[in-house]
């Protein structure tokens, strides 16, 4: 059967074979319907390569700290089914191996795998690879109860103010609990995003790559308990202190960060 010439102009060819007469006829009709939908499957295309080639090229701008933490995600569904064809993998497969994933791990993991599985079969869908992505027609399974809640109580987070009165992290520590701000969110602030006077901060970036908050929805402007403002207020004034005392010595990157500055 002829699907048409190839980058180098030859024909392409695609054969079929089979025991019976009737296993043909049906292997190319399916390969009819395929060339009628565009589709250029590979054969031997598994989708472990799938999973590799979206890795490779369908995460863009991404940092290698996600792509490596997609692949992890990905592994005990790989263990299981990443040598089947991807045009032969069915809902069933994907089911099957999503279910034996969440009886060792957490709904939560198993979410993750079947997230970036979904994710990197629309990629080979995107690549003429593949007819449809049987993944989305699958509903994630329920795994293991995750870890307990590892959040301070009330008690331990008036304990920990307590314990932080006389330390120079006192605002970035009551910054952090008290407003709910990431960690790599309250690193970067500047003064400049601090509004001491309506007590308000806005989250614009982070020390993320590129400086981006984790997404976009992210960036937003927040209001600032009383205890909160108190101790930036306390934090610049000692900052001013400490510029004065270090006059040409003070880091000019470092002097209008509300975080901690490493003294010079």
């Amino acid at each position: 059967m002829s699907l048409g010439y190839g980058p180098d102009g030859k024909r392409v060819r695609k054969k079929v074979s089979g025991k019976t007469k009737t296993e043909v006829k049906d292997k190319l009709k399916e390969l009819h319907t395929d060339l009628d939908a565009g589709v250029r499957p590979v054969r031997g295309y598994t989708l472990e390569q799938a999973v590799t080639d979206w890795l490779a090229a369908g995460l863009p701008g991404r940092t290698a700290q996600i792509i490596e933490v997609n692949r992890d995600s990905l592994k005990p569904v790989l263990a299981r089914i990443g040598a089947r064809p991807l045009q032969d993998l069915t809902a069933p497969d994907v089911r099957a191996a999503l279910t034996a994933m969440a009886g060792t791990h957490a709904t939560r993991t198993v979410q993750k795998a079947h997230n970036c599985l979904t994710r990197a079969i629309r990629h080979a869908e995107a690549q003429d690879l593949v007819r449809r992505n049987v993944s989305a027609l699958v509903d994630t399974p329920r795994g293991r109860v995750g870890r307990p809640s590892r959040s301070l109580t009330l008690e331990q987070a008036t304990a920990l103010l307590a314990a932080a009165e006389r330390s120079r992290l006192r605002a970035y520590i009551a910054l952090c609990l008290l407003t709910g701000i990431r960690s790599e969110e309250a690193r970067a602030l500047i003064w400049d995003h601090v509004d001491l006077d309506a007590g308000a901060v806005s989250v614009w970036r982070s020390v993320r790559a590129h400086g981006d908050t984790k997404t976009q929805r992210s960036r937003r402007t927040l209001k600032l308990p009383e205890v909160v403002v108190r101790a930036l207020r306390e934090h610049r004034e000692r900052q001013d202190r400490e510029r004065d005392n270090a006059g040409p010595l003070w880091p000019a990157a470092r002097s209008c960060r509300c975080s901690p500055p490493v003294p010079p």
